[in-house]
């Protein structure tokens, strides 16, 4: 049962945009975040909920914002709608207990779909989603990325000083599609995109770290079919509220 109600008004505020907090390069495929907090948006769907699809194409719209390094967009695909006769291809145990912490932090009492959680907390509508593109915030955070081979990554992190911090790296892609032939979507085709594919927390930290990463190959190799990001987000490690985002096209 969905929580939150998507119009195409709505839909169409996540076009909102913001100046650009990061430099990248093409050429080395590596980005440097700036003094501004680059916003992080979570949607917890599911391909076996009815309720989703309005939110899925919502979450689309970021495609452009994200490419210019506005915002950091995943979308968790959970799997506690599977029972009902369609199995999504795209979820995890571990995206449906990373919801269940999240809930559990803004002192919800249960979970559910489309679920939109912003700067690892939840919020109830999307045009209040939206708006955070509206009002940047300064960092607490910096983070310097690259990739140093094919599938692996290095990141350079500076937290502010005394802040015990956690990490997480995934990997999303674009410009999926199912043909769904059970369940409350059976006849529909869907089209995900920033769907997680990879999600390794890295634990705690504090100070100065310099973090590695190794996407999963072959099948998560960038690549024209399903357009590859890798993320890195900071999370202050007490309250779960993001430090600093950066998302690489590599």
């Amino acid at each position: 049962m969905s929580h939150l109600t998507f119009t195409p008004h709505l839909i169409a505020l996540c076009a909102v945009c913001m100046p650009a907090i990061s430099a990248f390069s093409m050429e080395n495929c590596s980005a440097k975040s700036a003094a501004t907090l680059t916003p992080v948006i979570e949607l917890y769907t599911s391909e076996g909920c009815s309720s989703c699809p309005p939110a899925d194409t919502w979450l689309s719209g970021f495609k452009a914002a994200q490419k210019e390094g506005k915002v950091v967009a995943q979308a968790f695909h959970v799997n506690y709608w599977d029972y009902i006769g369609w199995k999504d291809r795209f979820a995890a145990p571990a995206y449906t207990q990373r919801q269940r912490e999240l809930s559990a932090r803004t002192s919800l009492n249960s979970i559910y779909t489309p679920q939109i959680a912003k700067n690892g907390l939840t919020v109830r509508n999307v045009g209040q989603a939206a708006a955070m593109l509206e009002s940047p915030q300064v960092a607490q955070a910096s983070i310097n990325l690259k990739q140093i081979e094919p599938n692996r990554f290095e990141a350079r992190i500076e937290a502010m000083l005394g802040t015990v911090w956690s990490a997480y790296f995934t990997v999303t892609e674009h410009d999926h599609v199912s043909r769904v032939t059970a369940g409350e979507n059976k006849g529909e085709t869907l089209k995900n995109d920033f769907v997680v594919r990879q999600y390794v927390p890295l634990g705690q930290f504090t100070g100065e770290q310099t973090l590695k990463f190794s996407s999963l190959a072959p099948t998560l190799t960038a690549g024209k079919a399903h357009p590859r990001q890798i993320n890195l987000v900071v999370t202050d490690n007490k309250t779960g509220k993001t430090m600093q985002a950066l998302s690489l096209d590599c």
